[in-house]
């Protein structure tokens, strides 16, 4: 059985498919249910393809392929023109905060905890993750390489979770992307016009640029640790 939400999008999802034979948009699923940020559009995502209603395509960008509708409501067209036009958007709630939950985000890749290495902008795949990790926005994840922020917690071959901003306070842990092509992960310090990024691990240098050379993408919300 659906919830109110995942049938919504559902609904929402093959009516776009029937009229233009194109999946929606993360944006215009977000937009259209009325939510505040993508993350709970990936948990209904996620949720409808665990239960069957829909698969992904591989391979595809948008591909969403609606394998069946509940009980009733395939020739429901009142509800399928509501859901489009935004009409019951108050209908919808916001994402369960149910420690059960399961949330699911992009994996960018590696990103070095030491020596900074080429920025990764698109996602490999996904990862699952406890809700209630995430941050308040959009998040994605990001292997360690290297050892740099040991002394935190952080160790090689960890996958950290990041909320997308870039914003961040002294003393947070962020992903920093220095003169427009690389990305590290460090401690963020202003000290006026200058930037610092301080690694946790006596054995490093702290990195000093000027703030013109470094723009934070994100910073440091979870972390996932696997045993082998």
């Amino acid at each position: 059985m659906l919830t109110t939400k995942q049938q919504q999008l559902l609904l929402f999802i093959d009516g776009r498919l029937k009229s233009g034979g194109v999946s929606p948009s993360f944006d215009e699923m977000k937009d259209a249910l009325g939510l505040k940020s993508k993350s709970g559009v990936h948990r209904l995502i996620s949720a409808l393809e665990e239960r069957g209603f829909i698969k992904r395509m591989a391979n595809r960008a948008r591909a969403l392929e609606v394998v069946k509708l509940p009980d009733g409501a395939g020739g429901d067209e009142d509800l399928h023109e509501k859901i489009d036009s935004n009409v019951i958007a108050a209908e919808f709630g916001r994402p369960s905060s149910a420690p059960s939950d399961m949330l699911e985000i992009p994996m960018h890749g590696k990103i070095a905890a030491g020596t900074p290495i080429e920025a990764l902008e698109n996602a490999d795949c996904h990862i699952s993750i406890p809700a209630s990790m995430a941050g308040r926005g959009d998040c994605y994840a990001l292997e360690i390489s290297g050892d740099s922020m040991i002394e935190l917690g952080i160790m090689d071959g960890d996958t950290v979770i990041i909320e997308s901003g870039q914003t961040a306070r002294n003393g947070e842990v962020v992903v920093a992307l220095v003169d427009q092509e690389e990305a590290t992960l460090k401690t963020l310090q202003r000290d006026g016009a200058t930037i610092q990024l301080v690694p946790a691990n006596a054995s490093h240098e702290t990195q000093s640029y000027s703030a013109d050379r470094v723009r934070v993408q994100g910073r440091l919300v979870g972390l996932v640790r696997q045993y082998h």
